[in-house]
């Protein structure tokens, strides 16, 4: 256990200092990031898709189709909104990371009763976390840009939330097809957390999101 939650922690510091470098470094090796990271989800969420359906090979090319399209979208909105403002996209990469931190750590300490059975080790107490957890970054946005500051402060705790909502949502999408194919993880490329769609499975989902708030807010 003690050794899992170490490869976990590390992996986790690796991921955020390759992510620190491509959202400050150029928007180039962002959109590059954007591209690698859609490519190998794509490849994980296919090989789910394949053990999911092993017999109807017109639906797995249906979703197939339907999953390409998506992630093109999702690395399309996460660049439109990294291109009009960094902050807005530190802003809600940050809610995902800390609604899945808030949801691990309080699930851990708290227990209590699950949330659903699609994916066993969520419980209604660690789902209180996230939301709890996604609001922790608009604290820090307000005291940095301007821009939100024009904006009504329960206008920006409704958009966290939502996002929370949306980032657990996704996250409950892809344990289904994980339970689905009968695996735990999506994949084995990040040491302590499974695939690479294991980690970003909420994101994927809140970014267009994100994005589609941020055109008509912003």
């Amino acid at each position: 256990m003690t050794k899992n939650l170490s490869k976990r922690i590390l992996t986790s510091l690796f991921l955020l200092l390759i992510l620190s470098i491509s959202i400050f470094f150029n928007k180039y090796l962002f959109l590059a990031m954007l591209i690698i990271i859609s490519f190998i989800s794509f490849i994980e969420f296919n090989n789910l898709i394949k053990k999911s359906f092993k017999k109807e090979e017109k639906l797995i090319i249906a979703i197939q189709i339907l999953s390409v399209l998506f992630f093109i979208l999702f690395a399309y909105t996460s660049y439109e909104i990294y291109d009009r403002s960094l902050i807005s996209i530190i802003w809600f990469i940050t809610i995902c990371i800390l609604s899945d931190t808030g949801g691990f750590v309080i699930g851990k300490l708290v227990g209590g009763k699950k949330l659903t059975k699609i994916s066993p080790n969520k419980t209604i107490a660690g789902s209180i976390g996230s939301f709890i957890f996604s609001l922790i970054p608009l604290m820090f946005l307000l005291q940095i840009n301007d821009i939100y500051n024009n904006i009504n402060l329960a206008h920006l705790v409704i958009i966290s939330l939502l996002l929370s909502t949306i980032c657990q949502a996704g996250d409950l999408l892809i344990s289904y097809f994980k339970r689905k194919a009968k695996v735990k993880d999506t994949g084995s490329i990040l040491p302590g957390h499974g695939g690479l769609l294991d980690r970003i499975d909420g994101l994927i989902f809140v970014l267009p999101a994100a994005h589609l708030i941020d055109k008509i807010i912003f």
